[in-house]
């Protein structure tokens, strides 16, 4: 009986678990750049099940497997292209980005399984980012500022990396407005031919390896690779005047969320529903 309370408690866990992440994605729809997170769970280690009488367990014949429930394991980020929206400001920035590999098909998730079964993912392109202690962090969010010594920074004060590695500083007597992007990322004054330096974007050969930090802000994890700047074959655009969207789609999220409350809602039934039995068992049944 008490298997089934387990259960059940577990499967409310992972409703709230996967409850907690919808909300969160609803409450980002409108921060730019950002990436929807999806929970996903899976089943308890199967228990499996043998015939009793036997001293030797191994002798003992499988009647199958029974799952005790599910757990919500991790959180996994969709890193689709999110819409772009024009606010004609000079300083904003967007990324569109649809890179391929040759001779991969992705799904519209982003995805690819081969016939082995190895999973790809699609690679995607950031902003490379100086954090206030000097490390490296990836974004789309593309709201830039210009700080008092001339930087472009984050609304954070990170500052954005150049091409060379080093934090993006417009020359003296340059402003944001004078400058326009060109096709290899570079920011240049239409008027003069001028350039104020170029944009280092980076590629992400697996997204899903990134750390999300908070501000829009992700990490490589200690020890992962396959991260440069891309180059001319890549299928990478940053338009100027313009945000990336987060890629929520609303509708859904509000349907999965509905979903998750009521599947919470059925697993607490359940747990009622065991605590009435154990109390007949217990008080009246007792008393036989």
């Amino acid at each position: 009986m008490l298997r089934g309370l387990y259960t059940a408690a577990a499967g409310m866990i992972s409703q709230q678990n996967r409850h907690d992440t919808i909300t969160n994605n609803i409450a980002n729809m409108n921060t730019p750049g950002y990436k929807q997170k999806y929970a996903v769970t899976h089943s308890f280690p199967d228990m499996l099940l043998r015939l009793t009488g036997s001293d030797d367990v191994d002798n003992g014949k499988s009647l199958g497997k029974l799952s005790t429930g599910v757990f919500a394991e991790e959180s996994l980020q969709i890193n689709l292209q999110g819409d772009l929206m024009q606010t004609n400001q000079f300083s904003d920035f967007a990324i569109s980005s649809d890179i391929g590999v040759p001779g991969v098909n992705f799904d519209s998730s982003g995805k690819s399984v081969t016939a082995d079964g190895e999973l790809i993912f699609q690679p995607q392109a950031f902003f490379t980012v100086q954090n206030k202690d000097g490390e490296t962090r990836y974004t789309r969010d593309g709201q830039f500022k210009l700080d008092e010594q001339g930087f472009l920074t984050l609304p954070d004060g990170s500052r954005v990396l150049a091409a060379d590695g080093n934090p993006f500083q417009l020359p003296a007597g340059m402003t944001i407005n004078d400058l326009a992007i060109t096709a290899d990322n570079r920011l240049v004054n239409p008027l003069t031919g001028a350039s104020a330096g170029q944009l280092l974007i980076s590629r992400v050969e697996n997204p899903n390896q990134l750390i999300r930090e908070g501000d829009g802000k992700f990490k490589l994890a200690d020890g992962e690779t396959g991260v440069r700047a891309v180059n001319a074959t890549d299928r990478v655009e940053v338009r100027q005047g313009y945000i990336e969207r987060s890629n929520v789609d609303a509708a859904q999220s509000m349907v999965d969320l509905m979903s998750a409350a009521r599947a919470y809602e059925a697993n607490q039934k359940i747990i009622q529903f065991y605590d009435k039995s154990m109390d007949k068992a217990v008080n009246e049944i007792g008393r036989i």
